[in-house]
């Protein structure tokens, strides 16, 4: 009894979003990847509670040398991850970082990121705040 009620706290606290300046992160993850592997991408909802846009302009992390906002188009008919230079949260609305869209990219992994460990996250906006996470390492849950 004791091990379900600690199970469930647990997850309780991972799913709470992290609120900073009408900025809440929902359901934040990185995806595992092999050992060896030079990059891993992340997802999330973020949500934007105030009257203006708000873009994410950069990341970091300790896990990987950089760090960069990407996307997927499509280029002659193949998917192809592309490098932008910000994600945009609309004001009263929502941005999902979702596999095949939307993600961050962790480059040059210093370290392996197996399921089940914490992968600390920067974010940093156009006003100059800052958002800082530990986005838990597991596979995409179906939604």
């Amino acid at each position: 009894m004791k091990k379900k009620l600690i199970t469930l706290l647990c997850l309780a606290l991972l799913s709470t979003p992290v609120w900073a300046f009408n900025i809440q992160i929902e359901d934040p993850f990185v995806s595992p990847v092999p050992p060896g592997s030079p990059v891993a991408a992340g997802y999330m909802k973020i949500h934007n509670a105030g009257a203006e846009d708000r873009k994410i302009v950069d990341a970091s992390s300790s896990v990987s040398e950089y760090m960069e906002l990407h996307t997927h188009t499509e280029v002659d008919g193949v998917m192809q991850m592309r490098k932008i230079p910000f994600i945009t949260v609309p004001a009263g609305g929502t941005t999902e970082l979702v596999p095949g869209g939307l993600h961050l990219m962790f480059i040059d992994l210093r370290q392996s990121i197996p399921a089940g460990s914490q992968v600390d996250v920067q974010l940093t906006f156009d006003d100059g705040s800052l958002i800082e996470l530990d986005m838990p390492v597991r596979r995409l849950r179906n939604r």
